[in-house]
């Protein structure tokens, strides 16, 4: 199923449970979905690389604005962000844990050879082309 085609499926039962931050989350996904296929001029469906980019995004931007938030003492205004990068989180695949991240990196290092700090842009490109959407580029 589509990402499109689940949004709203999970946005008509986010309506009959009156759920206000899943209602807010699922439409700023299908709103950025409509602009992402809009861009181009052809309303063209997403590939699953481009839809998943487009659901880190939104994560990263909630995040963050939770982080200056609450860096700011305003809670009252980072609890909702956070609760929408949870809810908008849920279409990402499953997150690989630090152990796991680190393994294939080192995987990366010894396949490329890499050696030192001068190297660091090849192991970071096959990296996270390997880790896209596992893991936070961080």
């Amino acid at each position: 199923m589509s990402l499109q085609k689940e949004v709203m499926v999970k946005l008509k039962e986010a309506m009959k449970s009156k759920d206000k931050v899943a209602l807010e989350s699922l439409r700023a996904i299908k709103s950025a979905i409509l602009l992402a296929q809009t861009e181009t001029g052809v309303k063209e469906e997403l590939t699953k690389d481009k839809e998943l980019k487009l659901v880190q995004k939104l994560v990263k931007q909630r995040k963050d604005s939770a982080v200056l938030f609450s860096e700011q003492g305003r809670e009252d205004l980072a609890e909702p962000e956070l609760a929408q990068a949870m809810v908008i989180s849920q279409f990402l695949p499953e997150q690989m844990s630090d152990e796991a991240v680190k393994e294939v990196i080192l995987g990366v290092i010894s396949q490329t050879g890499a050696a030192g700090m001068k190297d660091m842009g090849k192991v970071m490109g096959m990296a996270s082309g390997k880790l896209s959407g596992k893991a936070d580029g961080k």
